[in-house]
């Protein structure tokens, strides 16, 4: 995730979230030709859900730790670049690659790569807002932490061509209807509950223009490695207790999927086709797929 520190907000908060506890249910239903059904996460408060609003807020904190501690690793976690590890020029060069390798494979599905502006969400220091700034007039990085946001707007080559904006809700309400040509997110929801993906994932049908495309980087289900054993049947609570005491983390680093099945209904609900789908690899534990997807023009 593309940084200001939230605080947290007092004692009986804290109390809430020692409360907090998660638990993992297996769901044997698959969708009609859905390959990657895997266990399904919730997090639950003493007597209901955890509201979006308020994990997003936890999520927020999480994010500006790491924005202090190793934003760059924490962004695109390398092995050999955690505590520092990353060079600048080299993250970033990261970004201007990924976005010409996507670019050039959604211009060969048909799909709109280039016009007015572009929404980058989940920018974190803007790896992928600045590449994109090559092909939009204005591209915008939306983030949840505002320490990312700083380290997004420090020595930005392009920083006429880009603005970075803090969003705390469940939604993109600062937006208006149709404002993007592109809605890109890469390597970031897979950090939010599927809540909160459920609620995103119709703001970015929302907020595209006619004819707009979208591409989008979810993960499905873990794979049947040690760690994704861990990340399929361990409660969240005690994956980030033991990514802090035994991995080092700097704040819990919370990892979710959902089903392709699930995410193409959601879409087609909303008038977006997925044109296309293509397997990635960021995390050796988990599949993942990007999503390339246009928005209906009526």
């Amino acid at each position: 995730m593309a940084i200001r520190r939230v605080d947290p907000a007092g004692a009986r908060h804290e109390s809430l979230i020692a409360a907090r506890r998660a638990v993992v249910t297996m769901d044997t239903r698959r969708p009609p030709g859905d390959r990657h059904q895997g266990p399904r996460r919730e997090q639950i408060w003493p007597g209901g859900t955890v509201p979006l609003a308020q994990e997003l807020t936890d999520t927020g904190r999480a994010w500006n730790t790491f924005a202090s501690a190793d934003p760059l690793w924490a962004i695109y976690v390398r092995r050999e670049a955690k505590r520092g590890g990353w060079d600048e020029a080299a993250f970033y060069a990261t970004g201007a690659a990924e976005i010409e390798a996507v670019l050039s494979r959604a211009r060969q599905l048909g799909l709109q790569t280039s016009g007015q502006s572009a929404l980058d969400f989940g920018c974190g220091a803007g790896r992928l807002t600045r590449p994109l700034a090559s092909h939009f007039e204005l591209v915008t990085g939306v983030d949840v932490a505002p320490g990312m946001l700083e380290l997004a707007q420090r020595d930005n080559p392009v920083r006429g061509r880009c603005r970075f904006l803090l969003n705390t809700r469940p939604d993109l309400a600062m937006f208006g209807t149709g404002e993007f040509d592109l809605v890109y997110s890469s390597i970031v929801l897979q950090h939010i509950s599927p809540g909160l993906t459920r609620a995103y994932l119709p703001e970015f049908a929302r907020v595209l223009r006619p004819g707009g495309s979208l591409i989008v980087h979810l993960p499905t289900h873990p794979r049947w490695t040690m760690r994704g054993f861990v990340y399929r049947f361990l409660p969240q609570s005690a994956l980030g207790l033991i990514q802090r005491r035994l991995l080092g983390y700097a704040a819990p680093m919370r990892m979710h999927g959902m089903a392709e099945a699930e995410v193409r209904a959601l879409l087609a609900a909303h008038g977006v086709e997925v044109v296309a789908t293509a397997s990635v690899a960021y995390c050796p534990d988990w599949y993942e797929l990007r999503y390339f997807c246009r928005r209906h023009r009526s």
